[in-house]
């Protein structure tokens, strides 16, 4: 093991500019012309003060009054502009940092960022537990609030040795505190689909059929527009305008087989670049079936009040993964009426109980193409990178493991 060296660092020349320069904890320290005394007195000044402070650079004035709440002012400014799509879309990145930095900023807004250490981010986790935030969120929050320092470190605003610290603070494990544990995404049963289609108009529930048989994510069905889909192998190619893992370079290819084919062969005759599936549509059927479904006839003010020029929020020229949600929620919800003799209370258990989200309909042809045609099968379909992720969304076929048991058990 090589011997630590107790040396000073050196009062060097810097040729490009003929200053003189002496480097502490890897940035350089610019001292004047060099063999003045003035630069010689500075270089005292800071290697003394670096022997002071245990052989570390002390804080400059800026990292000494920073304070939290100014530090999270330009993270945020920054992630406005590094998180973007290919689009120049600011992505969900950013609303996600922003709730993971909304209780850092309540708790330690006014304190100092050289003040902030692993006690007072071991502060942080515990209210985001005993707030009844799930061990996976708080991980992945505290993960984030790592980051910001680090970002705080390579800008130079913020001492080196804090985000060294904050490393020390490890994440939640399972069982290990009164963190909440969140319920594993499981598939949803055909019966329970079936059940909801009903209370759908026409083009979500092609959404949904064609989801089901393709695997591909709420957003990629979202996305769908004809100018995305190549008809001319037998089995179509999807490759969505937009997805997921495109910061990394990868390519998303979604095949499409003939049943899908049937669902999605009306909707490829609108305009190349126009969506397939478009809320302002569902909305006339839904109110053609209002019309036709009403009792009394309409009375002569009703019938010459002409509908608004201007909405508060009109419908977009597409579904959003959150809008697509929230209808499959609204047809649940009709489906599955809670019986009247349960409380309020126990309704709403109820209606979460016998709700399900379009992300579900993914895990489910995971889990069939799993069974039918393995794992690899499943990995490609999906689009995952690695096989140990599609273990997550396909459920394990115990169907083999059961008829081992009984023939050696």
């Amino acid at each position: 093991m090589p011997k630590l060296s107790v040396a000073l660092p050196k009062y060097r020349l810097h040729r490009s500019s003929g200053q003189a320069v002496v480097t502490l904890d890897g940035r350089d320290f610019y001292l004047g012309p060099h063999s003045s005394a003035a630069s010689k007195t500075l270089y005292n000044r800071l290697t003394g003060e670096w022997l002071a402070a245990g052989r570390r650079r002390p804080p400059s004035e800026q990292e000494q009054s920073l304070t939290i709440a100014e530090l999270l002012v330009g993270y945020f400014e920054f992630a406005k502009i590094h998180y973007r799509g290919k689009h120049g879309e600011q992505t969900k990145t950013v609303a996600n940092i922003r709730l993971a930095l909304r209780l850092l900023r309540e708790l330690y807004g006014h304190s100092l960022v050289a003040d902030f250490g692993p006690l007072a981010l071991k502060a942080v986790q515990r209210t985001m537990i005993e707030r009844n935030i799930s061990r996976g969120v708080v991980n992945s929050r505290i993960g984030q609030i790592k980051r910001v320092f680090k970002w705080a470190v390579s800008e130079q605003i913020a001492p080196a040795g804090t985000f060294h610290a904050l490393q020390t603070v490890s994440g939640i494990q399972r069982g290990r505190t009164n963190a909440r544990e969140t319920v594993p995404v499981r598939p949803v049963d055909d019966a329970t689909v079936s059940a909801t289609l009903c209370h759908l108009p026409p083009a979500l529930q092609a959404m949904v059929r064609f989801q089901h048989l393709t695997g591909c994510r709420p957003s990629e069905v979202c996305l769908l527009r004809p100018c995305d889909v190549d008809t001319t192998a037998e089995a179509w190619r999807y490759v969505p305008e937009s997805h997921k893992t495109e910061h990394h370079g990868r390519e998303r290819v979604i095949f499409i087989g003939p049943k899908a084919q049937e669902i999605l062969r009306p909707y490829l005759l609108r305009e190349k670049s126009a969506y397939c599936f478009v809320p302002a549509e569902a909305e006339r059927i839904r109110n053609a079936e209002k019309r036709a479904a009403r009792q009394s006839p309409m009375t002569p003010s009703q019938s010459r009040r002409r509908p608004k020029r201007k909405r508060s929020r009109p419908p977009g020229e597409r579904y959003t993964a959150n809008s697509y949600r929230r209808a499959v929620h609204r047809a649940c919800a009709l489906a599955f009426p809670p019986p009247a003799e349960l409380s309020e209370n126990e309704q709403k258990q109820w209606r979460k109980a016998h709700q399900w989200h379009p992300n579900r309909l993914r895990h489910s042809a995971a889990t069939l193409i799993r069974k039918e045609l393995g794992l690899e099968a499943a990995q490609v379909t999906l689009g995952h990178a690695s096989a140990d992720v599609s273990q997550i969304y396909a459920e394990r076929d115990y169907e083999l493991a059961a008829k081992t048991a009984k023939a050696l058990g």
